[in-house]
């Protein structure tokens, strides 16, 4: 049976998958513009795919043509879009401005901009209000934007990252390559301490453009949406972040449902299917994440969870560049809500909260929360799944 990413599915991704991973490791699939890929729904496969050399992240290798989201070419040059070595001279010399002591160094301006965010909060959207402003603020401090630039600068990202308008879509893109290219050649010219700034004198223009890009798309939507999912989990169950919360967050709250697409360079065999070379892979991560014999009570939302081997950063040679970062802002961010408010609380019972389901991404439309009080909800307290 060929598997769709159809309403059903989309609607209830965990139950879906749990059915998948019972029938099979790996699937026929139909993503949503018709093309035919290979779904791969079970960890150990998920995470050996991901660092396997013959899936290849260069669309050169797909047998089918396939394209992806349109890109000006300086951009779709960026790390997930390619195969050593080339990825690995890029990652090398981005990788100077993602050091521990580098990364370390941020603390202090991510908790400033967390505490901020925090005290200005009013409940109504906690989404809106904090874990969307967080990310893009930090990252304007990473790449050198000026203040005054970061309001319309993440209506650019929000519309290229959720293009419910493609004409809207395109007109944001043409204003963000515009302004990244202004950007990168102002770093080049005057040198700061920023990120551009840190890699300037070993990139050229358009890998400059692509490594900034790349932050916009990796460190942006995930960080934003991780943090609304995780909250809503730990105000449904009336839980405090402990220290392996993130983790938790990341395995199981994370919106990212699928890694992104690979191609295979020659025959390969993934749980026991042979896939032809040149055919699309897709590995769901949501559904690695929920194998109940890697993780035990696998569907159980535990932010004390002490093994935790997810692969939410991914796993191998293409392991999240910016994790460290990641999760500095997302426990940063947790701690600065919950210092402000111990007693926070989901302002509707968790089964009302709306979600916006996609094909690659499942996360809230809004978190809605009391700042102090509980909510009285009925029944069994939690969340989904």
């Amino acid at each position: 049976m060929v598997v769709r990413f159809d309403e059903e599915l989309l609607k209830d991704p965990v139950c879906a998958y749990a059915r998948l991973r019972a029938e099979g490791p790996v699937h026929r699939a139909e993503a949503p513009d018709g093309s035919a890929v290979w779904l791969v729904t079970g960890y150990d496969d998920v995470r050996a795919g991901l660092a396997d050399p013959r899936l290849s992240l260069d669309k050169a290798h797909s047998a089918t043509g396939y394209r992806g989201l349109a890109l000006p070419p300086a951009l779709d040059r960026n790390l997930l879009n390619l195969d050593a070595p080339e990825h690995t001279r890029l990652r090398r010399i981005l990788g100077r401005a993602f050091t521990p002591r580098r990364v370390a160094a941020l603390r202090p301006v991510v908790e400033d901009i967390a505490g901020s965010l925090a005290d200005a909060v009013t409940g109504e959207d906690l989404l809106a209000e904090f874990c969307v402003p967080l990310p893009i603020r930090v990252i304007c401090e990473l790449l050198g934007v000026p203040p005054a630039d970061v309001t319309e600068f993440r209506s650019w990202t929000d519309a290229v990252l959720v293009p419910a308008d493609p004409g809207r879509a395109r007109s944001a893109m043409g204003s963000l390559y515009a302004f990244l290219t202004s950007l990168a050649a102002a770093k080049r010219a005057s040198p700061g301490e920023d990120l551009l700034s840190v890699v300037a004198d070993s990139l050229s223009a358009d890998e400059m453009l692509s490594a900034a890009f790349l932050l916009l798309l990796a460190g942006y939507e995930n960080v934003v949406h991780v943090l609304g999912n995780g909250l809503a989990e730990l105000l449904s169950r009336g839980l405090a972040p402990t220290s392996s919360t993130v983790d938790e967050m990341v395995r199981h709250a994370s919106p990212l449902q699928l890694a992104i697409r690979r191609f295979t360079r020659e025959d390969v065999e993934i749980g026991g299917t042979t896939i032809p070379a040149g055919e699309t892979v897709m590995l769901a991560v949501a559904a690695a994440h929920r194998d109940p014999s890697v993780f035990p009570d696998a569907d159980v939302f535990d932010p004390s969870r002490a093994e935790n081997p997810h692969v939410g950063f991914g796993f191998g040679p293409h392991f999240c560049l910016g994790a460290p970062l990641a999760r500095l802002e997302l426990e940063v961010g947790l701690g600065a809500l919950f210092s402000r408010y111990p007693a926070m609380a989901l302002a509707v019972p968790y089964a009302e909260l709306e979600w916006r389901s996609a094909f690659r991404s499942r996360s809230l439309r809004a978190l809605p929360v009391r700042l102090s009080g509980r909510f009285p909800q009925s029944g069994t307290v939690g969340g989904g799944g």
